[in-house]
C-alpha cells in the first residue's frame, strides 16, 4: 500500500536561518496532525538540522507514541563514517538520539559513485546485513544521487538491497543530470521498492509561476501545485513511499489528501511535461535547499538562501531590485556571495550537481 512519508529534513524552526533551532513544539503538533490523519512513517538522517533532526524525532514521535505504530528510516552518513569499526559507535548514537531499539529501515545516506566506493572498500552493507540478522535493522537500502549507470552497479553488486530511495519529480523525470527516470527504471528492472524523495524538489514546484499555475488551474482547479507533483511520483507503479518535508499543517492536509487520490492521466502527464519545461527555462538554479553545501562552505556563504532570492529575481525582474535588502541583510549575518573563494567544496557536496561558484559569481554582480 502506497503511503506519504514524514520527511523531517525541513522542520520548522524557532529562528530562521538556524538550522539546528528546531521548533520541537510546533514538530509536535504537525506529528500528531500527521497521525491523526493515518501517517506513521517518518525518515530522518544523522545530518539532518545540523544533527538535530533524530532528537526531533524521539522528542515529537518515539517518546509520545507506541513504538509498534510507527515507522522510522534513518541514515548513515556514509561519507563521514571512516570505517567499518566507526559505524557501530554511529549507529549506537543514532538509536539513542531517536530513542528507539531498531530501525524499520536503515540506509546508507547520499551514496554516488564516490560515497559508494568508500563504503564498499569498508564493507558498510556487510555491517548493515549484521544488525540485521541481530534485529536491529528490518529493511536495507540506501538513498541516491548519481546516474543510472552507477546505479546498475550498485544494485548488481549489493544484492542484500531491498530498498532504493530516490529523487523523483516531473521537473527532474528527463534531466540529463539527475536521471530520475533512468534511475526509477534500473530499479524497477532489479525489483527493488522506490522510496521517494524530493517529489516537490525542496518546495519548488510547490511555487511555481503564474502561466503555471493557470495551465493547472485549468484543468483541475482544486488541486495546488504541489499537489500536483505529489501525484506525479505517487503515479510511477513501483514507488511504494513518497516523502514530503512538512513544515505546516496545510501542507500536511493537502498531501494526505492527494495521498488518497493520486493517480494521474495520460493528459495530466502531458501537463506535467509541458508545465517542466515551463519551469525549468525560468529557474536560474535548480536547488532545493538540502543545505548540504553550507555545512562546507569555509566562508559561512549562506548558499541556498541566496539562490532562492536569485530565482525570484529572474522570474520576476522586474521586482529585482525589491530584492537587494533581503541579500543585504543576509550578506550582514553570512559571507557574501563575492567572498567565494572558488574551493569548490559546495559543488562537491551537491546532490543537484549545480555549479555553485558560477552563480555565486552572477549574485554577486546583481546585488553588490
Amino acid at each position: 500500500m502506497k503511503q506519504l512519508g514524514f520527511g523531517m529534513l525541513r522542520l520548522p524552526l524557532a529562528n530562521p536561518g538556524n538550522d539546528a533551532s528546531i521548533d520541537i513544539e510546533q514538530v509536535k503538533e504537525l506529528a500528531d496532525l500527521y497521525i491523526s490523519k493515518g501517517g506513521n512513517y517518518f525518515d530522518t538522517a544523522y545530518t539532518y538540522h545540523a544533527g538535530r533532526s533524530e532528537e526531533a524525532l524521539r522528542k515529537a514521535v518515539t517518546e509520545r507514541y507506541p513504538r509498534e505504530e510507527i515507522i522510522i528510516t534513518d541514515k548513515l552518513p556514509t561519507w563521514q563514517v571512516p570505517s567499518r569499526e566507526a559505524c557501530e559507535a554511529y549507529f549506537q548514537e543514532q538509536l539513542e538520539r531517536c530513542g528507539t531499539e531498531y530501525f524499520d529501515c536503515f540506509f546508507l545516506h547520499w551514496l554516488n559513485r564516490e560515497h559508494y566506493q568508500h563504503a564498499k572498500e569498508q564493507d558498510f552493507f556487510g555491517f548493515l546485513e549484521e544488525k540485521k540478522r541481530e534485529g536491529k535493522i528490518r529493511h536495507i537500502g540506501f538513498s541516491y544521487h548519481d546516474d543510472a549507470e552507477v546505479l546498475e552497479q550498485i544494485l548488481e553488486e549489493t544484492p542484500c538491497v531491498e530498498i532504493v530511495q530516490l529523487q523523483i519529480n516531473y521537473l527532474d523525470w528527463e534531466s540529463r543530470e539527475i536521471q530520475a527516470k533512468a534511475c526509477y527504471d534500473t530499479a524497477v528492472r532489479y525489483g527493488k521498492k522506490i522510496y521517494v524523495m524530493e517529489p516537490v524538489k525542496g518546495g519548488t514546484l510547490a511555487n511555481v509561476q503564474g502561466d503555471v499555475k493557470t495551465l493547472m488551474k485549468g484543468m483541475h482547479p482544486g488541486w495546488s501545485p504541489a499537489a500536483w507533483a505529489v501525484r506525479f511520483a505517487f503515479s510511477q507503479p513501483g514507488v511504494e513511499v513518497v516523502l514530503s518535508g512538512m513544515n505546516e499543517e496545510g501542507q500536511i492536509l493537502d498531501n494526505m489528501n492527494t495521498a488518497r487520490d493520486y493517480r494521474l492521466g495520460t493528459e495530466e502527464l502531458e501537463l506535467l511535461k509541458k508545465a517542466a519545461g515551463m519551469i525549468a527555462g525560468s529557474t536560474a538554479v535548480p536547488c532545493t535547499a538540502c543545505r548540504y553545501c553550507v555545512k562546507s562552505c569555509p566562508k559561512n556563504i549562506c548558499i541556498p538562501d541566496y539562490f532562492a532570492l536569485y530565482n525570484s529575481a529572474r522570474r520576476f525582474p522586474d521586482d529585482g531590485w525589491k530584492l537587494e535588502p533581503q541579500y543585504h541583510g543576509l550578506a550582514h549575518t553570512y559571507g557574501k556571495a563575492s567572498d567565494c573563494i572558488r574551493c569548490r567544496q559546495c559543488e562537491k557536496h551537491c546532490p543537484q550537481k549545480i555549479r555553485i561558484t558560477e552563480h555565486l559569481s552572477e549574485i554577486a554582480g546583481m546585488w553588490e
